[in-house]
């Protein structure tokens, strides 16, 4: 079963996640935003592999350590075919705008909706766009990696290119709120929250 570490990572503290099969001695990055030290540390620390590199969307505040941890630890980085674009044009991921060019780095493999099967566990992915067309949550046993779709009492923003306010919604409410059970939601950025409290409680969503 995987262990979970949260790590804060780059200005615009992201929400970077790793998952750690300590026993089978596997592991997974969601969203490397930033500086990944600490997290390549752990992955070493446990002489586990990195099999993949999942990212939420392409925005450059989640890809911004991408290139340093594939260099480093190697993972398949996965991304939904509808911000894959964003891995290698500064343009579409907003880091020329901010004066902060990235290095690009290819997509190994293309994502839609599907299950990844690592160690004794399912990741889930599940298509929710909105924030950007190619945005994905993550499902694994009872939380959700919810990236900048869902956050606590909030919702991602709209604002930016390709983002769609009605679609965003409607992923919330169609593809989140209908999964049977509660589950914890891990956001992109801030604290974690419920999908219970966010269906009762959510100012956008209620």
């Amino acid at each position: 079963m995987a262990v979970v570490h949260k790590m804060v990572v780059g200005i615009y503290g992201t929400n970077s996640y790793l998952l750690l099969w300590k026993k089978a001695k596997k592991a997974v990055v969601i969203d490397p935003g930033g500086k990944m030290d600490d997290t390549i540390k752990k992955i070493q620390d446990a002489d586990a592999k990195l099999e993949y590199i999942i990212l939420t969307h392409g925005h450059f505040d989640h890809i911004m350590g991408l290139k340093d941890l594939k260099d480093k630890l190697g993972g398949r980085v996965l991304i939904h075919r509808d911000d894959k674009d964003m891995l290698t044009d500064n343009g579409k991921n907003l880091s020329n705008a901010l004066g902060m060019p990235l290095p690009k780095v290819e997509a190994d493999d293309i994502i839609d909706e599907g299950t990844l099967k690592i160690a004794d566990d399912r990741l889930r992915i599940i298509h929710t766009p909105g924030h950007t067309p190619g945005s994905i949550c993550i499902v694994l046993r009872d939380i959700i990696f919810s990236g900048d779709t869902l956050f606590r009492m909030s919702i991602g923003r709209t604002d930016l290119p390709g983002g769609n306010y009605p679609r965003l919604i409607k992923s919330i409410r169609e593809k989140l709120f209908v999964l049977d059970g509660d589950f914890d939601v891990y956001p992109g950025h801030g604290e974690c929250t419920s999908l219970s409290v966010e269906k009762a409680r959510n100012p956008f969503l209620t």
